[in-house]
């Protein structure tokens, strides 16, 4: 058995040395950057009209459509859509990028958001545009659906849906469950199998009352976590607001520094930089990979741009705010010259932990770090149940019953990553967490001209200027 598991473990890192190697990743980003070209940037020349559609609609007026139907609001869908990309990545992900690829993986991981935002603006696009309503007004939508309708490539739709619904299970549950797991047992001193308890009971209270309840409870807790780590990332910086300058500086010159690292090619710096900064940014943001779609689907929208611009909104907020606060911390507290680096502090959580303990009076900066991680992984399993039902929906034409032993078999699943099981099953769903994309970047190169058609048609409009 020792020796099947070692050929599975080498045949899954094989693999997703290639999903999430350097073509994989210059093609996710080349995507957003194509999309951008012909559209006429409109993430940079529109990003004041973008806020004000999206969170400055919400000071003019309530955001009252589909509150008495069986979909979500257009904030709710965002807030569904950021509780599955806001996760571990954000903290943990980010320090392990900074360590392998110095400081200058930042500037990559901005670019990465740059063009990230075109990305996921146009699969929100396709996925409102391409999603179906039953006869009952609920809507149902995302990389599948497009795929289906759009390119008539039933077969690649399905791919698709099998791919997610499977890794809805480790990167949005089992891989969240540990992290969870170790946040409670150092606020609390809980057990894992205790923490895997109160997390299935927490889960299944949400997801029994299928996705409006979803994006109600993610409404309330996305935008408090949020604003939670905002405002910690605001004193650290404030703390160590001296140094700021300096470490901007070591961002933009690792991102285009051309020594060679440890004797090796002239240049290659600059190459372990992009490609974390790269790997980092999509990772987080999940731009490209056709999840966040499908909870945009599911507004009470009627404009597909307008539900598009929620998504250049998301990745503003996932990786150009919270990813730069983790960011910030790990420069400006000084562990990257920690001696003998990662392995020395503990692992990339620890190592999070240990810059912001280093800025942070007192024991704040762990505690601080702790209750993020616990929001940033349990907002995270809420949005990937709703993704694997989505998936699963699909394959069998929504049937109630493997709909709801879907949600069941998820909610038990709590409970075995909470324990600390399953580092395989982790492994293998990270693998199939890139394969989504490689289906969801053929719809979106394929359907280009229609999200480029829509999106002119939108802009040209007196109205919209």
């Amino acid at each position: 058995m020792e020796r099947v598991l070692e050929t599975v473990t080498s045949i899954n890192s094989a693999i997703n040395n290639v999903v999430w190697g350097p073509v994989m990743l210059v093609l996710l980003v080349g995507t957003g950057a194509y999309l951008t070209i012909r559209t006429g940037w409109i993430q940079a020349t529109r990003f004041g009209y973008i806020l004000r559609k999206t969170v400055g609609s919400l000071f003019k007026k309530s955001d009252k459509d589909g509150r008495d139907s069986k979909n979500l609001t257009a904030f709710q869908a965002v807030s569904t859509a950021l509780a599955s990309t806001v996760g571990t990545g954000n903290i943990a992900g980010v320090t392990g990028a900074i360590f392998a690829g110095g400081p200058g993986a930042v500037f990559w991981m901005w670019v990465a958001a740059f063009f990230g935002m075109f990305t996921k603006f146009s699969e929100i696009v396709l996925a409102v545009k391409y999603r179906q309503v039953d006869r009952d007004g609920t809507h149902h939508g995302g990389p599948m659906y497009y795929i289906e309708k759009g390119l008539g490539m039933k077969w690649l739709a399905v791919l698709f849906a099998v791919i997610a619904g499977i890794a809805s299970f480790g990167i949005g549950n089992i891989a969240q469950g540990v992290e969870i797991a170790g946040s409670l047992k150092s606020l609390f001193g809980w057990s894992g199998l205790t923490s895997g308890i109160v997390l299935a009971a927490v889960v299944a209270v949400v997801i029994l009352g299928g996705v409006k309840r979803i994006g109600q409870i993610a409404s309330y807790i996305v935008p408090f976590m949020a604003i939670f780590y905002v405002l910690a990332g605001i004193a650290i910086i404030a703390l160590r607001i001296t140094d700021v300058p300096a470490a901007f500086l070591a961002i933009f010159q690792s991102a285009f520094s051309f020594e060679a690292v440890g004797g090796g090619i002239f240049g290659y710096a600059i190459m372990v930089a992009m490609r974390n900064g790269f790997a980092r940014g999509v990772f987080s943001n999940e731009a490209g990979l056709g999840s966040a779609p499908m909870a945009h689907a599911a507004a009470e929208t009627k404009d597909p741009v307008e539900q598009g611009m929620w998504g250049v909104f998301e990745v503003f907020v996932d990786t150009i705010v919270i990813c730069t606060i983790t960011a910030m911390a790990v420069i400006l507290s000084g562990v990257l010259n920690t001696p003998g680096g990662i392995d020395a502090l503990g692992g990339n959580g620890a190592a999070a932990a240990a810059a912001f303990n280093a800025i942070l009076p007192g024991e704040l900066g762990g505690m601080v770090l702790q209750v993020s991680l616990l929001f940033f992984a349990l907002t995270t399993i809420l949005g990937w149940s709703y993704y694997g039902e989505c998936c699963w929906g699909y394959l069998t034409g929504n049937n109630k019953v493997v709909l709801f032993l879907y949600k069941v078999v998820f909610i038990l699943v709590c409970v075995l990553g909470a324990t600390g099981s399953g580092q395989l099953m982790w492994d293998i769903s990270d693998t199939l967490n890139g394969m989504m994309a490689i289906p969801n970047l053929i719809a979106l190169l394929l359907l280009s001209g229609t999200v480029i058609r829509i999106t002119r048609e939108y802009f040209q409009n007196p109205l919209h200027r």
